[in-house]
């Protein structure tokens, strides 16, 4: 805690002039952009490699990066993950929905633990709420990488994206670059495309194109992030080299 409050006071006598003339640009008219979902990892910080700042985007942070989907829930809107949803894309009209995954997962690498009946049982999952958080809501990603994993690894998945009848193919490092863990990562991460996509009060916004979901991915020992490409079916880095066909491709087909 001393650590915390050597940081504000250093706050205070560097950044906060500017963050200050900042909140006052945006206090009566901010315009986020995003909402952006990624996992509570404290090596995560989402506004440092983007580069956004004040009113920027909507953060929101959780073991895993998991956005429930929508039939865990009576009332789809009682949770806190919807609930920021509703916040960003009903109150405040924002079109674009970013999940971000990243290498190193704590929360993946246990997702994959729980593969182990024993370890998922019932009994160990009212002991962890961890757990039970994953095995509930991770549970579905934990299927489909089994599943790819015991066919060979090699041949595409298929993912539901904004629509029932919109899907998108995915080959999941093809070069083999990455821990199957972090592989479950990505999987995860584009498995939350369609558990976004199944919230009822955002049907119509993604049936008509004015919402958009997007798949980013970050390596922690690198520092490189990567964008899930549907033209190329891939985690493409975001780099020099890619940064001009990404950008097309994300003026064409979600601007």
């Amino acid at each position: 805690m001393n650590r915390i409050l050597r940081g504000i006071l250093l706050y205070r006598n560097t950044d906060r002039l500017q963050m200050v003339k900042e909140f006052e640009q945006v206090r009566d008219h901010p315009e986020p952009k995003a909402v952006f979902f990624t996992c509570m990892d404290s090596r995560m910080i989402p506004t440092r490699f983007t580069e956004t700042h004040v009113g920027d985007m909507f953060v929101v942070r959780n073991p895993g990066n998991v956005i429930p989907h929508a039939h865990h829930f009576e009332d789809e809107y009682f949770s806190c993950e919807p609930a920021a949803l509703e916040l960003g894309c009903v109150i405040n009209s924002v079109r674009h929905i970013i999940v971000c995954g990243h290498s190193d997962c704590k929360a993946m690498n246990l997702l994959y633990q729980l593969k182990d009946p024993d370890f998922s049982s019932q009994k160990n999952r009212r002991l962890s709420p961890l757990r039970s958080w994953m095995c509930t809501h991770a549970g579905s990603s934990l299927t489909k990488f089994t599943e790819w994993k015991n066919n060979g690894m090699k041949d595409p998945l298929i993912f539901s994206s904004e629509t029932s009848t919109r899907k998108f193919v995915a080959y999941i490092d093809p070069e083999s670059k990455f821990a199957l863990e972090d592989k479950l990562s990505q999987i995860n991460t584009l498995h939350q495309v369609s558990n976004v996509a199944s919230y009822g009060f955002l049907k119509e916004r993604l049936k008509t194109h004015d919402l958009h979901i997007h798949a980013l991915w970050f390596d922690i020992y690198t520092g490189d992030v990567y964008f899930f490409s549907r033209a190329a079916k891939r985690f493409v880095p975001v780099d020099e080299d890619n940064f001009h066909k990404l950008s097309e491709e994300v003026r064409k087909y979600y601007s």
